[in-house]
């Protein structure tokens, strides 16, 4: 064979090994948090899928979409997993509820105080949300973590809980609305990306998100207090189509497992670092180093109201909560029971 030829069939060879590593190589398409949301998916989610086949150790790459440029509603994820219409999930837990009660199980209002607990809750549930995902949604859940404890913003003078009797305030989930109720408020159900024009307008009073997602998003343009009681964790997860899963052999879901599992307690450390200092930032004072400087009240929590938020566990989120569960996912609440309620001491 003469050379001319050797070199064509090498090159032959090499540009079919470069078809078929091309024909192997996937593309996954993303649901992420809204960028409105700040910190955590900017400098956290966004870059992981950026590199996703890095992260991994896999030839898939990912087309990452904020869900609020995709024109899908935080509420639909589900509906849109199941569809197929996507292969990943960033999940917003407590909005999409209403299609998986079980879902609100994680993260009910006083179940977790801190980010200590939040993690026990989780790791206690997260078999049972799996379970239940895969059942009725074909998608299978890979790991946990939190946006941070969710606190009050309001454009009125407040001082403790009380004072919120009359106010309409922001709502997003079933449970939370309850709260707010059992202490005067008016709950309102708004996504997200509402709130801030809402604030604005006199729609709302009031309004509950992280710190550090208020801050991202302006809120303290349009509100005056900050009060840094949490009442829920505000925990989010991501998940996978099914399909998308069993496309991957036993080696790959091991590395897909483990790259998600990275993310996820890197999230966790990066949250309870955001929090203190978004607080810090929100009311103007020092140290703020992730975000704008503005001149909140920052309202001293009372004792009596971090008992309230304890207390309203047993007495309204999980009979709340299980009424609704248990219709659509019989036994749900003794599930619950049997895991979280184990862990943080309610039966």
């Amino acid at each position: 064979m003469s050379r001319l030829a050797t070199t064509l069939t090498a090159l032959a060879l090499v540009a079919g090994a470069s078809a078929a590593q091309a024909q192997d190589r996937m593309t996954w398409k993303v649901i992420g948090q809204p960028a409105a949301t700040g910190l955590i998916q900017k400098n956290k989610e966004k870059p992981f899928f950026d590199e996703f086949a890095k992260r991994t150790g896999l030839p898939i790459d990912a087309d990452y979409k904020t869900i609020d440029t995709l024109g899908i509603k935080d509420t639909e994820q589900l509906r849109v997993m199941k569809a197929g219409l996507f292969d990943v999930v960033s999940l917003r837990v407590s909005q999409n509820s209403r299609d998986e009660p079980t879902l609100l199980g994680m993260d009910l209002v006083g179940a977790s105080p801190d980010y200590a607990t939040a993690r026990k809750v989780y790791e206690a549930y997260f078999d049972t949300l799996d379970k239940r995902l895969q059942q009725n949604f074909q998608v299978k859940l890979l790991g946990i973590w939190p946006f941070g404890p969710q606190i009050l913003f309001c454009k009125k003078p407040i001082t403790q809980l009380a004072d919120l009797k009359g106010m309409k305030v922001r709502t997003y989930d079933q449970n939370l609305a309850k709260f707010i109720e059992s202490v005067g408020g008016t709950p309102v159900p708004l996504s997200f990306s509402e709130v801030h024009q809402s604030l604005s307008l006199g729609v709302v009073d009031c309004a509950i998100t992280g710190p550090s997602s208020a801050n991202s998003s302006n809120w303290p343009e349009v509100t005056t207090h900050q009060y840094a009681l949490g009442f829920q964790m505000a925990l989010n997860g991501y998940a996978m189509t099914m399909k998308a899963w069993n496309s991957l052999k036993p080696d790959q879901q091991a590395k897909m497992s483990a790259a998600f599992k990275e993310l996820t307690d890197d999230i966790w450390k990066y949250s309870a670092e955001l929090a203190q200092d978004a607080v810090n930032c929100n009311s103007g004072v020092d140290p703020c180093t992730t975000g704008k400087k503005f001149k909140l009240v920052n309202v001293p929590v009372k004792a009596s109201d971090i008992e309230v938020v304890r207390k309203a566990v047993g007495a309204i989120s999980v009979p709340t909560w299980a009424e609704i569960c248990d219709k659509s996912n019989p036994g749900c609440s003794a599930t619950w029971k049997q895991t979280v309620g184990k862990v943080i001491g309610v039966q």
